[in-house]
């Protein structure tokens, strides 16, 4: 009866491998011995006259006699890896946020969280990246004479889009959500902040603050942890292909460093069964995007983090040290936001096995 028929694989499409935990509903062992069986595409678990199976996802196929390093770890359960048969599906391509807005198209800017229009009805001429922030540092390792751009503004015309690496910045035309008492830009319907003014004529607005579609679509909402996920992963795949750079600080639009992130690897699978426990919801990783029509058996492409909380002087030492290293990229968003994605990776965090919660002084 101490058995759930809940387990946690997690996939390396790389390396074709997975980590296989079968997940206890307590720390006890249960009475009973276990008998746990591993096919090709599924998985059955015996204990004391109850069985508990489940079917692994299309696409996902074992090697059962690949089976090794069967362990039991107290509080986690049973630990075994496993080699795949072949690479799972690829991961869905994710597209540079460029290109999700096409020139000589109607968009419509919607707040996120709640819907509200934004922008409307806008077509920009042009969409051009944006260096990055901090490309001002580097222009004394170009040039050997008085950085020529000094004076220099990138600010959009009318028909502009500029995209940054987590902003995107246009023209303020007849828009007008500019709070009274500061530069924050907020939605006249939900007070939410939505991004900044850069100059009289320049908004700035974060890409995890607002959903852009096309004119002819409908505003479709998405949950709000489901939405910051997407988006920040979104961010540090582009900038780890792009530049190379895997270490990022979250910052704050008033400028503190929120968090310290190592991008540890983006091609995970993760698979996930809720078994047959009341308590289910202690082992589900994503329980806010599992949805009836995922079945008993939950998959999700995820991108592997270590992370460091900097909230309240928290390692202060290692954020100036990355603050100074030229190879950690900042990434910025506003303030509230960055309290959002802390409060998603604790959560992410506790519901890993105990063993897998930790590396090194870094949590995953």
């Amino acid at each position: 009866a101490g058995m759930v028929g809940a387990f946690l694989m997690e996939i390396r499409r790389g390396t074709q491998s997975a980590l296989l935990v079968i997940r206890y509903a307590a720390a006890e062992l249960p009475s009973a011995p276990v008998e746990v069986s591993v096919c090709a595409d599924s998985l059955e678990v015996r204990s004391g006259g109850s069985c508990d199976a489940a079917a692994l996802p299309a696409g996902v196929s074992l090697v059962p006699s690949s089976c090794r390093g069967l362990q039991r770890l107290r509080g986690d359960g049973l630990h075994l890896r496993l080699r795949l048969r072949s690479p799972p599906p690829a991961a869905d391509v994710i597209f540079p946020l460029r290109e999700s807005l096409k020139p000589n198209k109607n968009y419509i800017f919607y707040c996120q969280s709640c819907g509200d229009i934004v922008v409307k009805d806008r077509k920009f001429l042009r969409v051009l990246p944006l260096p990055s922030e901090n490309w001002s540092d580097l222009v004394e390792e170009w040039c050997c004479h008085p950085d020529p751009f000094a004076r220099s503004t990138l600010h959009p015309q009318h028909g502009d889009c500029f995209v940054g690496d987590t902003f995107f910045l246009l023209n303020s035309g007849t828009e007008s959500h500019k709070s009274k008492e500061n530069t924050r830009v907020i939605c006249k319907r939900c007070k939410t902040m939505l991004g900044e003014t850069v100059s009289s004529d320049t908004i700035k607005y974060y890409v995890t603050e607002v959903i852009i579609q096309p004119a002819e679509g409908s505003f479709s909402p998405t949950p709000r942890s489901q939405f910051v996920q997407s988006m920040v992963a979104q961010c540090l795949l582009e900038l780890s292909s792009a530049k190379s750079t895997f270490r990022f600080t979250i910052k704050g639009d008033n400028g503190r460093t929120y968090i310290l992130v190592w991008l540890l690897n983006s091609d995970t699978l993760l698979v996930e069964s809720l078994g047959s426990s009341s308590s289910h919801s202690d082992f589900t990783l994503f329980g806010d995007i599992l949805t009836p029509s995922s079945g008993p058996v939950g998959t999700w492409n995820a991108v592997k983090v270590l992370y460091q909380p900097c909230i309240q002087c928290r390692n202060k030492e290692l954020a100036d040290a990355w603050e100074d290293d030229m190879g950690v990229h900042p990434l910025k968003f506003p303030s509230e936001t960055c309290l959002e994605l802390l409060l998603i990776l604790g959560l992410s965090t506790t519901s890993l096995p105990p063993s897998l919660r930790c590396m090194n002084s870094f949590q995953v």
